[in-house]
């Protein structure tokens, strides 16, 4: 109800105060100021009560200026007490909160901040990441492309300069063209120095930027603002890539190479969607954006030492280190990058051009070797096998009987059969007599039995098939003698005649 009309009706500021729900002595304010406005006076100016802060507000505004609005009210509370604050520690805190908020309204409206509006194929933004990876610190490059919003995300052991740049080069190649900016935050291995404020690249970035022809810029010192678009795409790429790969059995079956891989899964599926902030797909916007790029160079930039490049022997194996590593052996012949991470102990071959990883192995002691079976087109044997090689027209006419001829020959060989070219020639003279298939037949026994000379093939052909079985070697002979009627020794003289007439 109206403060007014209800204390027309009552008459009392009490009764009016009962029905409006308010205490008295608003009513009775509210009534005065309508009656000074009927009067044609002017209102009576409020007096601003006093707070028990207000004499150190400015010892607080002050320090809050001083140090950039980041001292606390604990911190300042002594000095306070000293100038003659008796008041709470609660209202305390909010004169410094409300003095923090006033210092960082100004400095927004004196640095006159706005949204940054982005030309196709004009700035890169590029910043490292970390993060543990089942108990293993990997490192996250990560770059944006800031007019289509295009992503691009890889792992790496490292920090180091020619790592950034060799990343900043699979970068390129992937946008099809070099943009015309590359926006870095202050990377140790990309600035050499830093003058007024101004950052002085290092000699092999700005012969890098040379040779594809783009202009590196740095980011100011602790100003997140001047590559926000980057920084938020570290954090997203942490949340929504490395995250998932901690759920995983094992991460790193297949090393950095296994990462790549889902690194490039995930390129393609974010690039494929449509951005919250443009409203658009950007890897509809990079086809368009491509056009205006900067055109690659035809070779890729060597930085920093010369690569350890390895030839490929006929073994399908490097040597580093006086030990053998393995690799594909549609690789054998070819010149090949060595890479070795000595904080992991590994050692990876790369193509020189692509850098694609052929192989990963843990390294090893001199004079040992690291084997991968899937580099050879075949399982490894159990035992190696020398097989017969025919020199001469008897060795090579023998051996063309069949595998039981290399039966044969092995078996005589290792029962030291000395003149083994004298028992193939006598053999193959069988053969002319006997034909191929009755010698097969009589090679194969003999072979069964351990008959290594060439009168123990006859001897069986003689038979023609039919003889007693042999007795296989190391069986215990059994002979049969004949029944001899039992009489006693008596019946003999010594001489061995019988006494009784029977001879």
């Amino acid at each position: 109800m109206d403060i007014i009309s209800a204390y027309r009706e009552v008459g009392s500021y009490r009764g009016a105060a009962a029905m409006c729900g308010t205490t008295h002595k608003t009513v009775k304010r509210v009534i005065a100021a309508h009656q000074a406005s009927s009067r044609g006076e002017p209102p009576m100016p409020r007096v601003e009560r006093g707070r028990n802060y207000d004499a150190v507000r400015q010892l607080v505004v002050e320090k809050v200026n001083d140090t950039a609005g980041r001292i606390s009210a604990k911190r300042l509370m002594p000095a306070a007490r000293a100038a003659g604050f008796e008041g709470s520690d609660r209202n305390f805190r909010r004169l410094v909160a409300d003095a923090k908020r006033q210092w960082r309204i100004g400095q927004a409206r004196a640095a006159g901040r706005r949204p940054a509006i982005w030309t196709p194929g004009e700035v890169l933004a590029i910043d490292w990441g970390t993060e543990l990876v089942a108990g293993r610190r990997v490192h996250v490059f990560c770059a944006v492309l800031a007019w289509s919003r295009y992503r691009f995300v890889r792992f790496a052991p490292d920090e180091q300069q020619s790592t950034t740049l060799a990343m900043l080069s699979e970068c390129f190649e992937e946008l099809g063209g070099v943009p015309k900016l590359v926006l870095a935050d202050r990377m140790a291995c990309l600035k050499g120095s830093v003058v007024a404020n101004i950052v002085v690249p290092a000699p092999d970035y700005v012969r890098f930027a040379s040779h594809y022809r783009f202009r590196p810029d740095f980011c100011h010192a602790a100003d997140p603002e001047s590559k926000g678009i980057v920084e938020n795409l570290v954090g997203y790429a942490k949340d929504d890539l490395l995250t998932p790969l901690e759920l995983e059995e094992d991460p790193w079956v297949d090393g950095y190479a296994g990462l790549h891989e889902r690194a490039k899964a995930w390129g393609v599926e974010v690039n494929g969607r449509r951005h919250s902030e443009i409203h658009a797909v950007p890897d509809e916007r990079l086809e368009s954006e491509r056009e205006v790029l900067g055109e690659l160079p035809s070779l890729r930039l060597q930085v920093g030492a010369a690569p350890i490049t390895r030839k490929v022997d006929k073994l399908s194996c490097i040597r580093f280190g006086s030990a053998r590593y393995s690799v594909p052996n549609a690789l054998i012949g070819r010149v090949v990058t060595v890479l070795v991470d000595q904080r992991d102990r590994v050692l990876r071959v790369i193509e020189p051009v692509t850098g694609e990883v052929h192989a990963e192995h843990q390294l090893v002691a001199p004079g040992e070797t690291s084997i991968d079976d899937a580099h050879y087109d075949r399982p490894r044997a159990a035992s190696p096998r020398r097989s017969a090689r025919g020199r001469t027209p008897a060795e090579r006419e023998f051996l063309a009987v069949g595998p039981v001829a290399e039966q044969f020959l092995v078996g005589a060989a290792a029962a030291g059969v000395t003149k083994l070219n004298t028992e193939i020639t006598e053999l193959l003279t069988l053969a002319a007599a006997h034909g191929t298939d009755a010698l097969t037949a009589a090679l194969e026994r003999a072979v069964s039995f351990g008959r290594w000379r060439a009168d123990d093939v006859r001897s069986i052909l003689a038979t023609n098939g039919h003889a007693p079985r042999p007795t296989p070697a190391g069986q215990a002979l059994v002979m049969t003698l004949p029944t001899v009627p039992t009489r006693s020794l008596a019946a003999y003289r010594i001489d061995g005649t019988d006494r009784g007439g029977v001879s």
